[in-house]
């Protein structure tokens, strides 16, 4: 079932969030309350996650509170690789939850940790046990990143693109399964962690691994996954069909959706990570897949097919419907 969901991923990092555009966050802050309100709306007694943090930085949820983003969230989410990106050392953990919460009230969720097999697959199996022993217990909810290595076909989401020696590439070791699916010594780590540890794994649109993930879920032990819909990826031909297919496939698991990720033609700049031009889009793409996936009366199903997703009030945009690709942008675009 969805217990929760994720207003956007990693808004403090430019690779997800254009700071060019929006230098100040007055309009990822107003997008969030948008967003917050419209799942609200949808489904009072779902969890609203704020975009996980990387860095993880005290200041930024000063930030986003003076301006009224936490008004609209019920948990603060944060990600760290200290083995990999960060600046710090992996057992300052605690120390780096323990900032969040001296600025909060709110539970801190780590909906993203993990460690790259770059360097040796020895050592990310090492990372594991670290970790669970770091975060069980200190953290409602931790998710691993990821169960599957990025395929090296399909790029990172990421702006510093080999600038900072094997930077870059250490996207694509984080899983505990190799891009071919075999298993790394560190898969047998977290199976005894799973119970308490859930996943982060991103599928790609029309993903081929899904339910081969599922299998390997279900074998590990899995409760809590972290996964995605993407507000770009819902102009795609055949969109809805895949987000049906992908939710039912994960029905079992107590999942966190996040939603991110801006259309080029929808955004200030033709980019995923930039601000949309009309926030109230996105957020009418969240009430969207709310009601579709997680309406109250029967959370963690899905729910029939409806010929409009979205209400006819006058600033609705009916972003998912069926047709080619030009007449979904077409209806996006009011033409």
């Amino acid at each position: 079932m969805i217990e929760a969901v994720k207003i956007w991923n990693e808004p403090n990092n430019k690779s997800h969030w254009d700071p060019l555009i929006d230098p100040e966050w007055d309009l990822f802050a107003g997008m969030t309350r948008l967003a917050g309100q419209a799942i609200r709306a949808e489904n009072s007694g779902l969890t609203r996650v704020l975009g996980g943090m990387s860095p993880i930085d005290p200041s930024f949820i000063h930030r986003l509170e003076l301006k009224g983003a936490l008004d609209e969230v019920d948990v603060i989410a944060v990600h760290g690789f200290p083995l990999d990106w960060n600046l710090w050392q992996i057992d300052e953990w605690p120390a780096k939850i323990q900032e969040i919460r001296a600025v909060t009230t709110k539970p801190v969720w780590v909906t993203e940790v993990g460690v790259s097999s770059f360097g040796s697959e020895e050592v990310q199996a090492w990372g594991v046990k670290k970790t669970a022993e770091l975060l069980i217990g200190r953290a409602p909810r931790i998710h691993w990143y990821s169960l599957y290595d990025l395929p090296m076909a399909w790029g990172a989401t990421t702006r510093h693109r080999e600038a900072e020696g094997s930077s870059y590439y250490r996207h694509f070791h984080m899983g505990l399964l190799r891009e071919d699916g075999s298993p790394k010594p560190g898969v047998e780590v977290y199976g005894q962690y799973a119970a308490s540890m859930g996943l982060c794994q991103w599928f790609h649109f029309e993903d081929h691994r899904l339910d081969e993930a599922v299998a390997w879920m279900r074998r590990l032990g899995v409760r809590h996954l972290r996964t995605g819909l993407s507000w770009a990826d819902s102009f795609r031909p055949g969109a809805l069909e895949w987000f049906d297919r992908q939710m039912e496939a994960l029905a079992e698991f107590e999942t966190t959706v996040t939603f991110c990720f801006t259309p080029e033609h929808r955004g200030i700049e033709p980019h995923h990570t930039s601000a949309p031009q009309v926030p109230e889009e996105f957020a009418e793409f969240c009430a969207a897949m709310v009601r579709r996936y997680a309406p109250p009366t029967s959370v963690g199903t899905v729910a029939a097919a409806s010929p409009a997703l979205f209400t006819s009030a006058p600033s609705a945009r009916p972003v998912l419907k069926e047709g080619s690709a030009s007449e979904v942008q077409a209806a996006a675009l009011g033409e």
